[in-house]
């Protein structure tokens, strides 16, 4: 029997210290050039792992990470559970009810962007060489395992990208995530199926039926009476002014493992159970934007680096790299992604100036397409070669697509805000301390100038947005928008609060600043620049301080003349 001393324990702070430390450390310089933080995080398990350490320093490397099974257990349980979590993190990101509201045109994208890349994969990885393959008698189970692969997306990616480039809170946006996250949720289905198959000695089309029903019976009823549930709690403690974000948080992290459970048992796998639970807790209406913010900057910061850094310390990328098997994996995984949601999008009632943009955002495989390798791999199910080859299509194609996408914002024109912001109405100072109330105030104000608008209707379906998807986009800047046909050019209102105004803003902080904007419906591509610009700006601080000093309505307004001309 084996037994956990005190050296156990020390060198597993050490092997934590050192990962946390470098991961932080290295993460943070990723972060300032625009590179995802996956990248380092795997940058380090290679410098770290049997790859250089172990290549160059072997009695350092197996010092600090010795090949004792107590040891690597302590780890591998620590990334087990940060795995674990991202897979909850990426459930609390997906808006199942902004999807359905959109569910033709974002299903339509999902599914092209399913079916084009598993068609694309599957007919080159069925016929890769018996070398690359564990069990040259599944071919057919092999080569659906890599199709499915390659139709995961990078949803946390595209999200820090749609919002570094300030098209997160669009409409563009939304639809973009919307079909991401239908993608998340379909792919996750075909890849507990896929595991089913693997597990089988035969190809057994009753057992894919029973596989795929019990995926099915367990999603909706998670979907239906789990939201339900999971709602009316979220509002209890609420209403019990119970300590947040802990007691949600706490909450998240117990449906997470009751479905991780639930799943494990009726041989789906727990980390689809963890993503359901995500999806579920991420419905309530009264979960915070900071709350979610909270979670996932716990997540991101701690367990998922000893995940993604543990996974260079088991494999050798040297020996193990396949030049032919990487640029193969690679150009089928981005080529797939990228003309299935192409596809998808022409299909769609999407202007034409959007495809490119869309199309792109579905390119990354990021994180989860490493997550599913790395358990395929160990289950034995693909040989390392394969896996390095998925890894290094995740990190090339989440590199690519954020200076890919700004090259492709490139070709739009640029904006004069002030062109849309009427000089003598159009500018507020606001006393309201309500966000509703600040809404009822500007969409008057709108009314008493802009003609043939149902000012009811307006306020109506800013409200309803709100309610699902806050549009303070943090730094105490908010953009309520919405799109009507009753309207000829896009109309832009001011609102200055000093106080600041609770908005739900991602990062916790008080709205100041509200750029009202109401568009008509058939100038999407306009209406994006308008809030693109908007956001670019209100990211300089000093326009900000400007703003806040004015001392009236007439400075006010000649300083946002100034700044939105």
């Amino acid at each position: 029997m084996h037994y956990l001393n005190e050296s156990h324990i020390l060198l597993f702070l050490i092997q934590l210290g050192i990962i946390i430390f470098l991961s932080r450390f290295i993460g943070e310089l990723f972060r300032r050039i625009k590179q995802p933080v996956l990248t380092a995080e795997l940058l380090i398990g290679i410098l770290l792992g049997p790859t250089i350490l172990g290549r160059f320093f072997p009695e350092l490397f197996s010092t600090i990470f010795p090949n004792d099974l107590i040891q690597q257990n302590m780890l591998e349980t620590v990334a087990w559970i940060g795995v674990l979590f991202l897979l909850l993190d990426t459930g609390l990101e997906i808006n199942f009810s902004s999807a359905w509201k959109q569910k033709g045109n974002a299903l339509l994208i999902a599914l092209t962007d399913i079916i084009i890349p598993m068609i694309i994969a599957f007919i080159p990885c069925y016929f890769l060489p018996a070398s690359y393959l564990v069990h040259v008698d599944k071919r057919i189970q092999f080569a659906l395992f890599m199709a499915v692969v390659m139709t995961i997306s990078a949803m946390p990616i595209a999200s820090r990208i749609l919002h570094d480039l300030n098209l997160l809170k669009t409409d563009l946006g939304y639809l973009t995530m919307s079909a991401l996250a239908v993608n998340d949720i379909i792919g996750w289905a075909l890849f507990t199926i896929i595991l089913g198959l693997f597990a089988q000695s035969v190809f057994n089309i009753q057992n894919v039926l029973i596989i795929l029903l019990v995926t099915i019976g367990f999603s909706f009823l998670a979907l239906t009476a789990g939201r339900f549930l999971s709602n009316k709690s979220i509002d209890f403690f609420r209403k019990k002014n119970l300590p947040e974000p802990a007691s949600s948080f706490t909450f998240a992290c117990l449906v997470g493992v009751v479905f991780g459970a639930i799943t494990q048992k009726i041989g789906i796998h727990a980390l689809f159970g963890f993503f359901i639970a995500g999806v579920v807790v991420g419905e309530a209406r009264n979960l915070k934007e900071e709350t979610r913010s909270i979670i996932s900057q716990m997540v991101h910061s701690l367990f998922v680096p000893v995940f993604f850094v543990n996974i260079g310390l088991k494999i050798d990328f040297i020996s193990n790299f396949d030049f032919f098997l990487v640029s193969l994996v690679t150009l089928i995984g981005i080529a797939g992604r990228f003309l299935g949601a192409w596809i998808g999008v022409t299909f769609s009632r999407v202007p034409k100036i959007n495809k490119a943009l869309i199309a792109i955002a579905h390119t990354p495989g990021g994180m989860m397409e490493i997550v599913v390798a790395l358990m395929a791999m160990e289950l034995g199910l693909i040989t390392p070669p394969i896996f390095i080859a998925i890894v290094c299509s995740a990190v090339f194609s989440s590199i690519l697509m954020g200076p890919w996408m700004s090259f492709a914002l490139k070709k739009r024109k640029d904006v004069k805000l002030i062109k849309y912001i009427n000089v003598n109405s159009g500018i507020i100072l606001l006393e309201e301390i309500d966000k509703y109330d600040a809404i009822k105030n500007i969409v008057s104000r709108i009314s008493s100038y802009v003609k043939n608008i149902n000012a009811q209707e307006i306020i109506e379906e800013i409200i309803s947005r709100e309610q699902e998807y806050s549009t303070a986009i943090g730094d105490g800047v908010a953009i309520p928008h919405v799109r009507i046909h009753t309207v000829s050019e896009p109309v832009l209102v001011f609102g200055l609060s000093k106080s600041g105004i609770d908005w739900n803003s991602p990062d916790g902080k008080s709205v100041n600043f509200i750029f009202f904007l109401l568009s008509p419906s058939a100038i999407n591509d306009l209406h994006i620049e308008i809030l693109s610009k908007i956001a670019r700006k209100m990211q300089n601080k000093d326009n900000q301080i400007t703003l806040l000093q004015a001392a009236g309505i007439k400075e006010l307004t000649q300083s946002l003349k100034s700044i939105c001309d």
